[in-house]
């Protein structure tokens, strides 16, 4: 991924860790079978209400058994990634579940005092919408691949382009923080 020092006149561009969840596929397809037959009792939660739409969906962890899976993994890297031994971590998730012809505002995850923030990818058909992230006059690029995990730092701007294909792209955001 890419990393620059801040300094006087450069740009900067902030540290975005990826990676990919083992045997995704299946994971993914038990978790998008179980999330198409939701309805909107089934979430604790909606909020971020643009376009038509909630943006952000809250799900009981224990609603879907395969969700342990992801936010087990999600979980490991994000102490690696912030150097976390034993102390304890605090973590949200939500999902973002963005139909045809729908995006996502830009926005940052500084809400309270949160140290990374990550996504998931369970769905991300093709023209679905990049991800992209704003680092000062630096923007980042990403294509979403299904079983992708990015990780970033909670005060980086991001938004999700208009999802351009004629299928739901779905995915799994976190913001980890100190308990």
């Amino acid at each position: 991924m890419t990393t620059a020092k801040k300094g006087p006149g450069l740009w900067t561009a902030a540290m975005v860790h990826g990676g990919s969840l083992a045997d995704a596929e299946r994971i993914n397809r038990r978790i998008l079978a179980t999330f198409t037959d939701l309805t909107e009792a089934d979430f604790s939660r909606r909020t971020h209400f643009f376009g038509g739409r909630f943006e952000n969906l809250y799900l009981d962890r224990d609603r879907i058994p395969e969700l342990r899976i992801i936010l087990g993994q999600a979980e490991r890297w994000a102490r690696e990634i912030l150097d976390w031994d034993d102390q304890p971590l605090r973590y949200g998730f939500w999902f973002n579940a963005q139909g045809p012809g729908q995006s996502t505002s830009e926005h940052t995850h500084e809400e309270l005092d949160e140290l990374l923030s990550g996504v998931y990818y369970l769905s991300a058909p093709e023209h679905s919408g990049d991800l992209i992230l704003r680092d000062g006059r630096l923007s980042i690029h990403v294509t979403p691949e299904a079983g992708l995990f990015l990780f970033f730092p909670p005060s980086l701007s991001h938004r999700v382009e208009t999802n351009r294909s004629d299928a739901l792209r779905l995915s799994l955001a976190f913001n980890f923080g100190p308990l």
